[in-house]
């Protein structure tokens, strides 16, 4: 019997195994901790080919596109997460308090990490597709947030259902392991496209 490599199933079946790989690839090269955002903009950028039926080597085309981003999506990262962790410890700090001020400026300090959050989401999506400045990359993200919406949350809601899974199924940290980043986004490709084609000004 001769299994032919061109069946909808066979091609299934590599794809995902690609994705289990891209998946533990992504997770090495996020270890120095600063080269998270240039291997979060090659995981996007591998995986908007894989959204637009563009079939390759996942694991040679990460690497590839690690490289080509790595200045950028470093940048981006840097300039967007620090100010993600001072709100985040700023909303530790103020939960810890008992007063309206202070569950004011929780509430203030969460809402604008999970801003950042988007932000920088955005941005590194942008930096997988588009060959902007890291300047106008960085203005697209602090907008689009509040242009879009609708995308945004569902975009935040993939990384929240994956951690709230994490925390409340026992194992789940082995689906995360082996394949929750790369299929989130895969699964992020397809919103950030329907959004990014509304702004046509914001990809030279």
């Amino acid at each position: 019997m001769q299994v032919d490599p061109q069946t909808r199933s066979m091609q299934g079946l590599l794809t995902l195994f690609g994705l289990v790989l891209v998946n533990l690839v992504y997770l090495v090269t996020c270890l120095p901790v600063v080269t998270i955002g240039a291997a979060t903009s090659a995981l996007f950028e591998v995986t908007f080919r894989l959204a637009d039926e563009e079939r390759g080597r996942l694991v040679s085309e990460y690497l590839d596109a690690l490289r080509r981003n790595a200045v950028r999506g470093t940048l981006v990262f840097l300039a967007l997460a620090p100010g993600v962790a001072v709100l985040a410890f700023a909303a530790v700090f103020w939960s810890q308090l008992r007063s309206p001020f202070a569950l004011a400026a929780t509430l203030l300090a969460v809402l604008g990490a999970v801003y950042l959050v988007a932000a920088l989401l955005y941005a590194l999506a942008q930096v997988a597709l588009f060959h902007n400045t890291v300047g106008r990359t960085l203005r697209n993200a602090i907008l689009l947030p509040m242009a879009e919406p609708v995308t945004t949350v569902a975009v935040l809601l993939i990384p929240l259902t994956c951690l709230s899974l994490l925390v409340a199924v026992h194992g789940f940290v082995v689906i995360v392991l082996t394949i929750g980043f790369s299929v989130g986004s895969y699964a992020s490709a397809f919103l950030f496209r329907r959004a990014f084609a509304r702004y046509p000004d914001a990809r030279a």
